[in-house]
């Protein structure tokens, strides 16, 4: 499989402007089986309230953003995650769709809201889906989910042979240092796609990450510059759950031990 991040900077409340420059990036993802875009992409992240955010958000099932990329998914055969501002009914949610080229496959929830956020979206609804593509099994989180092992533990006991993680990343460098961990620790691919550029007081930290299930960061983004990067994978690594022929990352474990996670 061949799978890619996009890194650019979404212009708030610009939908149009938005489209636009995903239209121009895409040219350099040619071939491409699985695209990752950045959280909120499609309206841009620093909202100074909840209707600020409101007039930029749609629904999944009518917005122009979605219908966009049905579109290129269908003429490029391709799939791609994005993240998105989601409307549904009165409630707004930090989301993330799937989209491949027989259209919508479905959406994930940001679980895990950071700062501000808790000021304007509802905390995600929908657990931890995991969506069989055919060649592979994907995987969503977004963004502040990097925090928290559990959440990338279950996706991967799901079965995820790869998680998109579309990102609008402030602090510096440690989700980076962290991605290989999550890949190794469950044997499995991550593709970070953060966001660039400065948002009001935010400035975000590119740096967008392909790690495999060894630990490697197979390519990483600049800090600051529009990137589309790309890597030709074999998904049998993610397979592969054995880190010696006598260990195995799931088998091995010892759920009694961990009921302290089930308590609190």
């Amino acid at each position: 499989m061949k799978i890619g991040y996009v890194q650019m900077a979404p212009v708030l409340g610009d939908l149009d402007k938005n489209i636009q420059t995903i239209e121009r990036l895409l040219p350099q993802a040619d071939g491409v089986d699985l695209l990752v875009l950045p959280e909120l992409c499609h309206s841009g992240y620093r909202f100074e309230s909840r209707d600020e955010a409101w007039e930029t958000s749609e629904a999944i099932s009518t917005g122009r953003f979605v219908e966009f990329l049905k579109t290129v998914c269908a003429e490029r055969q391709t799939y791609i995650v994005a993240g998105v501002n989601e409307r549904d009914g009165e409630k707004l949610y930090n989301s993330s769709v799937l989209v491949g080229p027989d259209g919508f496959v479905g959406k994930y929830r940001k679980l895990h809201l950071f700062m501000d956020e808790k000021d304007i979206f509802e905390p995600g609804d929908l657990g931890l889906p995991i969506f069989d593509i055919g060649t592979c099994k994907v995987g969503m989180l977004i963004c502040f989910d990097w925090v928290f092992p559990e959440a990338w533990r279950v996706l991967a006991l799901k079965g995820a042979d790869i998680i998109c993680h579309p990102s609008n990343l402030v602090i510096p460098g440690l989700c980076q240092k962290a991605l290989p961990v999550h890949a190794v620790c469950n044997r499995i691919f991550v593709v970070t796609a953060n966001r660039i550029g400065t948002e009001r007081d935010l400035t975000f930290t590119g740096l967008s990450t392909f790690a495999d299930p060894r630990s490697e960061v197979l390519i990483q983004a600049s800090p600051d510059r529009e990137e589309v990067g790309l890597v030709d994978i074999d998904i049998a690594l993610a397979r592969d759950k054995n880190v010696t022929p006598r260990n195995h990352v799931f088998n091995d474990r010892r759920p009694a031990e961990y009921e302290l996670l089930f308590d609190k």
